[in-house]
């Protein structure tokens, strides 16, 4: 898709024209279909941001994708005061927009659609599907007439778009032809609405079937499904999105929330199989490495974690033999109903030697190789784990259960049940809290919402994305604040304007935080790329707060959880 029309010149003239047309108007015909408020926008191709102004106005979330820095400078200036987030992207590969995380309850396609080349419509369409939820809408204009060549424009039908729609389960709620705004007799705009029943992609019933129907002489294939699970809710940094929608995670860090899962289980002598006890019978890891291994604590399985000596030695044989069994086992066993074909097919790579140290980060995971999760079923994960989890980890504990009476065996409930919970550093903030109090001895701490000085003993380490909305306990998401402001704050999100005032503050708390020792801000980094969606290889604090910006709206969207200002 060309956008060296938008550019420069040409483009802040076609930017103040788009201005001079009236949304509620254009849109009147359609009114009734947009869904009610609060809900999720993508605006593909926003240009001006006329559009996602009103519709921020009225009370949406909206994203608003332009891929002409032009248009996007023109709009942030014009609509500075308008609650939206701008993104660049474009179709047919909406990347940066895949890599967010979120669905939207509808997207808009005005006046894009005959820039894309009739070779990568297919795609482009793919792609439009899978970012809506159940039930979402597409709203989509065609420019239908003369084309434009010189700004890249092709012919395009109503035909080819429906018949696109039906492949992907989607079908027509509304199709009308209106005349061109600006008075071009030699055009017309043929107006659609699509719409998908449900979430088209198949995710949840192969995933049920993996989960309740499929044979299991283990827990294996629970296990890698719960380890995918936990790398899409809490780790979607590391996702590499495809070309065709599939997603990449790295070997290393399905190993890593393989160990943190079954860690307390074996530790606690919960059968995995019916002939197991302990590490007996056990294949993913050997004695001589568990008796190392299970003297740590299931959080020291993490990334950003550090070992040295024998321990960087032990874990890092664990990670190789529990990749080299998912591998063999539950990712070669666990297929598509009725098929041979692995749902996750595995890539090996050549993990490194390690000597004495061990640092936990993206690309010592990535050496292990790479595992393929298709595209529907890792948006599926990223966007429903809340509801998956549960269903996991009660079909474990059935298995467990089962395992344990063919052995004769009756388990404490309490037991099993603590066993299973997926150990995050909690709301432990101590470390935060210290480094605070030290910063204080030489130079006043304010509070990142208000700007007002702390008082030694008197303030809070706050969630910036509430614990409640999404539990992350890294470095980037916690901010020193007013004890009041942080009861007021509570679980809700802070609005996109209320972050976006308090940027200045945030950046100079990572600064003075997290910059001045060597490895804590090697983990800071690590945290942040492990769990934000960043738009830039050259990762500094800019980039990381852009991202804590997206992954801020893809919580809004995804859970519509209460928003807070001062």
């Amino acid at each position: 898709m060309s956008i060296e029309a938008y550019e420069g010149e040409s483009g802040r003239l076609l930017a103040n024209r788009y201005e001079t047309v009236n949304p509620e108007e254009l849109f009147s015909p359609v009114i009734d279909l947009l869904p009610s408020q609060p809900a999720a926008f993508l605006d593909v191709g926003a240009g001006s941001g006329r559009d996602a102004a009103w519709f921020a106005e009225l009370g949406y979330t909206v994203l608003a994708v332009e891929p002409a820095a032009t248009m996007r400078s023109f709009g942030m200036k014009r609509h500075k005061d308008s609650q939206f987030e701008w993104l660049d992207d474009s179709l047919p590969g909406l990347k940066e927009v895949y890599r967010i995380g979120t669905a939207f309850d509808a997207i808009f396609v005005s006046a894009v659609w005959m820039h894309v080349p009739p070779n990568a419509r297919e795609r482009a369409f793919r792609k439009l599907a899978g970012l809506l939820k159940p039930g979402g809408k597409l709203f989509i204009s065609l420019r239908m007439g003369q084309v434009d060549q010189s700004r890249s424009m092709h012919p395009v039908s109503s035909e080819e778009l429906i018949s696109l729609a039906q492949v992907n389960g989607m079908s027509v709620v509304y199709q009308q032809s209106r005349p061109d705004v600006w008075g071009r007799t030699e055009l017309l705009w043929e107006q659609l609405v699509l719409q998908l029943h449900d979430d088209g992609t198949d995710a949840l019933p192969i995933l049920r079937h993996v989960v309740l129907n499929d044979a299991k002489s283990s827990t294996y294939k629970l296990g890698l499904l719960r380890s995918v699970a936990r790398a899409a809710d809490g780790s979607q940094g590391m996702a590499e999105h495809g070309s065709e929608g599939e997603v990449y995670i790295p070997l290393g860090l399905v190993a890593l929330n393989w160990l943190r899962l079954y860690h307390p289980l074996i530790n606690s002598d919960l059968p995995q199989s019916p002939k197991n006890r302990g590490i007996k019978n056990l294949g993913f890891v050997k004695k001589e490495t568990w008796n190392v291994v299970s003297e740590l604590v299931p959080i020291d399985f993490r990334v950003g974690s550090r070992f040295t000596g024998e321990n960087a030695k032990t874990v890092h044989n664990a990670l190789r033999e529990a990749a080299a069994t998912i591998t063999r086992m539950p990712a070669y066993h666990m297929t598509y109903p009725g098929m041979d074909e692995p749902i996750f097919p595995v890539v090996r790579g050549r993990a490194r030697r390690i000597s004495n140290q061990l640092i936990i980060d993206e690309p010592y995971l990535s050496s292990f190789g790479k595992m393929l999760i298709p595209g529907n079923i890792w948006r599926t994960m990223v966007r429903f784990d809340a509801w998956i989890e549960p269903a996991l980890v009660a079909e474990w504990i059935r298995l467990m259960q089962g395992y344990a009476q063919t052995q004769g065996r009756e388990i404490d409930q309490t037991v099993i049940y603590n066993a299973m919970q997926w150990l995050d550093p909690s709301r432990n903030v101590r470390f935060v809290r210290d480094q605070t109090k030290q910063l204080m001895q030489s130079k006043p701490v304010h509070c990142v919402w208000s700007g007002k000085r702390l008082g030694k003993n008197n303030f809070d380490v706050d969630h910036c994305l509430s614990w409640a909305a999404w539990p992350c306990a890294d470095l980037w998401n916690l901010l020193p604040s007013s004890p009041v402001i942080n009861r007021r704050k509570s679980d809700k999100l802070p609005y996109a304007e209320m972050l976006d005032r308090s940027s200045d503050r945030i950046l100079e708390w990572w600064n003075r935080a997290w910059t001045q020792n060597e490895a804590v801000e090697k983990r800071f980094l690590m945290e942040a790329k492990a769990s934000l969606p960043l738009f830039s290889e050259n990762i500094d604090h800019e980039t990381i707060f852009d991202g804590l910006q997206k992954r801020r709206f893809a919580i809004r969207s995804d859970h519509q959880i209460a928003e807070w200002s001062l």
